[in-house]
């Protein structure tokens, strides 16, 4: 599953989302909180520092960008220092327009200050949050000034993405305005709904994503029901308001994953979709780096490739907002830290153990992130302390650490009838326990020549005891990469392990007889 993943994260191009909704600006004032205040019974904060960053559909702003996207902000601020700010930091991100952000004179940006006090000088602690904002709807004015401005951007999207925090943009009829707009221009609709009773401003929408809170606020269902009470509450919201899909999010549990048949309402597909455990720091900005994912992937330009199913875009969007909510406060978690991520995954359910094909396909997204491949091979029949020297050794030349191994009857060919001792998939489960291997292959042939120039590796290591040319050599540095050979670590081998085995137990073998 993971490689899949990250097969589509990886294939996926700048995908370019409209963010229509509620831009705020968040400030943070942060200090240590020693002693009672003796004018009242209230913490004390000594001010150290003090941090700002968007909010809102900024935030989600933020994360889109970190997504490597384009992302064009659609929304009001105030006529303001809040708002020249907000703006200023968003147009500071890469790929951001924020030629949508309209100036409004008759209400203020919304700001919201959260105070947060350092226990012990190290855990963070909020303590207050204060609130500025007016959360009417917008004036007819500026309302018809943003479905101007939609017109514009929806030529140039691939897809909207909605953020209502309640605080006026999409009240009022603008939500429904704008998602038939986008639909009559053929673009997809996902929307990150507030926490509203009616969901009829979302009608029509491609996908709503409420949390299990929104959802219960939506049909009246317990927030911790079961998925037949939950796929029940979802079918109505699908058929009632015309929504084509519909994810829940629900917390450590993952997400729940429905998808409307409007031909048969009764056959819709629901599914939990679960997500890994995590040391939950802050879930602050969880849901906005699930809807920014949501965004990529949807609106995603796959190449040759077929677009991902739903499925797999939840599953991703899950696990981005899963290492969301192991940072302090809404941050933007870059693409490539996610593939990281991804790639730390799949590789400790997978095992080390691939097929050569497999190794030629993993290895080329290694490559395209800038990691050096290191090769090394030989028999590894009885894992000895010459072999870990040789294997630290070959990790250090670079970031990836292949091991080819002769098969069972490649080693025969090479050592005898009596070899190996230990089957291939023995040594292979050895050699895959070691910190230094990150991936072992099994080739049948003599030797690894053929393997060597299909994986063109930056580094060919080996022993400098090896007797004449390196098998790979020519290859190798005649396609940019080097040979190091290893310093000599006198005594130890798997032959000289064998006959030590049989003088101490077999009788007369020191003197070659049986």
């Amino acid at each position: 599953m993971y490689e899949r993943l990250l097969n589509i994260l990886d294939t996926v191009g700048r995908t370019r989302v409209l963010l229509v909704g509620d831009f705020m600006l968040d400030y943070y004032l942060y200090g240590n909180t020693d002693r009672i205040s003796p004018e009242a019974p209230v913490p004390v904060l000594n001010v150290t520092r003090r941090d700002e960053r968007p909010g809102g559909a900024g935030s989600v702003a933020v994360d889109l960008a970190a997504l490597e996207t384009q992302v064009m902000c659609l929304g009001v601020v105030g006529d303001d220092a809040h708002g020249r700010r907000l703006r200023d930091d968003l147009a500071s991100l890469d790929g951001c327009d924020v030629s949508g952000l309209l100036t409004v004179d008759d209400r203020p940006t919304t700001i919201k200050q959260r105070i947060i006090g350092l226990a012990q000088h190290r855990h963070r602690q909020q303590l207050m949050r204060v609130d500025e904002e007016s959360i009417g709807p917008l004036s007819a004015e500026a309302a018809e000034r943003v479905m101007v401005v939609l017109q514009e951007k929806l030529v140039e999207c691939d897809v909207v993405c909605l953020e209502d925090y309640n605080k006026g943009v999409l009240s009022g009829g603008m939500s429904s305005r704008l998602i038939q707009a986008a639909r009559q221009a053929g673009k997809r609709v996902i929307v990150d709904p507030a926490a509203a009773v009616d969901y009829a401003r979302y009608a029509d929408a491609w996908l709503v994503k409420p949390n299990r809170r929104e959802l219960a606020l939506a049909t009246g269902v317990e927030p911790n029901a079961h998925d037949d009470v939950r796929r029940e509450a979802c079918r109505q919201l699908a058929t009632q308001h015309r929504i084509e899909n519909l994810v829940v999010t629900l917390d450590k549990e993952g997400a729940y994953l429905y998808r409307h048949n409007p031909q048969t309402p009764a056959a819709g597909l629901g599914e939990v979709i679960p997500t890994r455990g995590r040391n939950v720091y802050d879930v602050t900005g969880a849901g906005d780096m699930v809807l920014a994912m949501l965004g990529l992937l949807i609106g995603g330009d796959y190449g040759d490739a077929p677009p991902p199913d739903l499925g797999d875009v939840v599953r991703l969007a899950n696990f981005a907002g899963g290492l969301e909510v192991e940072q302090f406060g809404a941050v933007g978690i870059p693409r490539h830290e996610i593939l990281a991520e991804l790639a730390h995954e799949r590789h400790g359910k997978a095992g080390k153990l691939r097929t050569s094909e497999d190794l030629l396909r993993e290895l080329g997204w290694h490559r395209r992130h800038g990691h050096k491949v290191v090769f090394t091979n030989g028999c590894f029949d009885i894992l000895h302390p010459g072999h870990i020297h040789l294997l630290t050794f070959a990790k250090e030349q670079g970031d990836v650490l292949v091991v080819a191994i002769n098969s069972d009857d490649s080693v025969r060919q090479l050592k005898g009838p009596t070899r190996p001792i230990l089957k291939q998939n023995e040594r292979a489960a050895l050699l895959a326990a070691l910190e230094a291997v990150d991936y072992v292959v099994i080739f049948d042939e003599p030797d690894p020549g053929e393997l060597i120039r299909s994986i063109s590796p930056d580094v060919l290591v080996k022993g400098s005891d090896w007797r004449g040319a390196v098998v790979g050599q020519d290859w190798v540095e005649s396609h940019g990469g080097r040979v190091a050979l290893m310093p000599l670590m006198e005594g130890h081998s798997t032959t000289n392990i064998i006959q030590q085995v049989l003088n101490q137990h077999v009788p007369g073998a020191s003197e070659g007889k049986p």
